[in-house]
């Protein structure tokens, strides 16, 4: 794969290799998992899991701190993981406690009693995660590759094997959340075996300052994401319930998380490679351009796979599934556009600009609110499908105004 013609362009190919590996392991892994979770349980156990998730993701979201974009854009990382794992440490205790807290609340407002026992029980995942060691961000900052690669294969398929089992034995969805405790847990070891240095319990005010004041726009950006990705979860959930909240979640799971994973793969090797380069207008431009058509690339033939023949999926995953067919071909499309826009926060980023994300992603949500409830009332999950990728076609020349705006500045400051 030729992405640029530059003295990076050997850390660009190699990252992509191992992050690319891991990210297809990653996938394999989670469309094994998907199967045979599908062949175990029905569309409303699955619904209720995805419920629990949602509740879990939105206080992750709004509580994000943006720890990890700071120690990547400091050339001094040490210095703030003390205070980086305090943040994240009080960080996990709120979140778990506004869980427990909001259980009853979440489960009735799905209309699903299945959920509440799924909620208090995942609400252990984000205080475990709180103590992971933050200095885990040192193998994309270094491009240590290789190691990240072993890092993250080991707790997957713990993670996965595990999540699969008890699933099998309890034939409830209880089993994935125990597998997902686990999966926290062995990371959490690891973070403290392997890498270096370990956090202590001190703080620097001055260090937690800078960590909230350049995280700000992460975390706005992250919450806007959030809502993005998940106004159609909540709304196909509230209105047509667990049920129908699993075949969309289903469908979303096989179409548009497999292909913006291949833009987050790039994002997560490009980030540092272009924080090097983003003095140098020419460079980053073809950097950009070549990991464009590189995702495109990457990405077609599994969307046509997807367009043309989601029947095949119906038939692997069993008939109680078949409401997935309708919906895989436009998701699909959700999911192509969406590896392909992602990729533009990988420049912004590394200039320093992660409020044109947020912008980016808070124009696309006004879209998404406005027709996500009238499209699925009128047609169910397809219409869920339709909003969201009206939603993501929206962000696209917004993008292009904001590359065009930073690649003249960098122009212009040169000169």
């Amino acid at each position: 794969m030729a992405l640029l013609n530059m003295g990076y362009s050997k850390d660009i190919v190699k990252g992509i290799s191992w992050i690319g590996s891991l990210s297809f392991l990653t996938k394999a892994a989670g469309f094994l998992e998907v199967i045979i979770l599908a062949r175990i349980l029905a569309p409303a156990q699955f619904g209720a899991y995805s419920i629990a998730l949602i509740a879990l993701g939105l206080l992750e979201t709004i509580t994000e701190t943006g720890v990890n974009i700071v120690l990547i854009q400091e050339k001094n990382t040490e210095k703030y993981i003390n205070s980086a794992w305090i943040v994240s440490i009080i960080r996990g205790i709120v979140i778990s406690i506004v869980l427990i807290i909001s259980a009853p609340f979440v489960s009735s407002f799905f209309h699903s009693s299945e959920s509440l026992s799924l909620l208090y029980l995942v609400s252990v995942v984000p205080f475990l995660r709180g103590f992971i060691n933050p200095a885990v961000v040192k193998f994309q900052k270094n491009l240590m590759f290789g190691k990240n690669f072993s890092y993250r294969v080991v707790i997957l398929l713990f993670d996965t094997s595990l999540s699969i089992l008890l699933t099998y034995i309890l034939k409830n969805p209880i089993g994935i959340i125990i597998g997902l405790v686990g999966g926290v847990i062995l990371e959490l070891i690891l973070s403290f075996l392997v890498v270096k240095p370990r956090p202590g319990f001190s703080f620097n005010r001055t260090y937690i300052g800078t960590i909230f004041h350049r995280g700000k726009w992460v975390t706005g950006s992250s919450i806007f994401d959030y809502l993005f990705n998940n106004i159609d979860n909540i709304t196909v959930g509230r209105i047509l319930g667990a049920s129908s909240l699993g075949i969309y979640q289903m469908a979303y799971a096989l179409s548009v998380m497999p292909l913006s994973e291949v833009g987050k793969v790039f994002v997560h090797v490009t980030v540092p490679v272009f924080v090097r380069i983003s003095h140098d207008k020419n460079r980053l431009r073809s950097a950009f351009l070549k990991t464009i058509v590189s995702i495109f690339i990457i990405s077609f033939p599994f969307v046509l796979i997807l367009v043309l023949f989601p029947q095949i999926f119906v038939m692997v995953l069993g008939q109680k599934w078949t409401g997935v067919a309708p919906v895989l071909p436009i998701l699909a499309a959700v999911g192509l556009v969406k590896a392909l826009s992602i990729s533009s926060s990988a420049v912004f980023i590394s200039l320093k600009k992660q409020n044109y994300t947020t912008i980016v992603t808070f124009v696309s949500i006004i879209v998404l609110l406005a027709t996500i409830v009238p499209f699925v009332m009128e047609r169910g999950v397809v219409g869920a499908g339709i909003s969201e990728l009206i939603s993501s076609l929206i962000a696209i020349p917004i993008i292009l105004f904001f590359l065009v705006k930073l690649f003249f500045q960098i122009k212009k400051e040169a000169s």
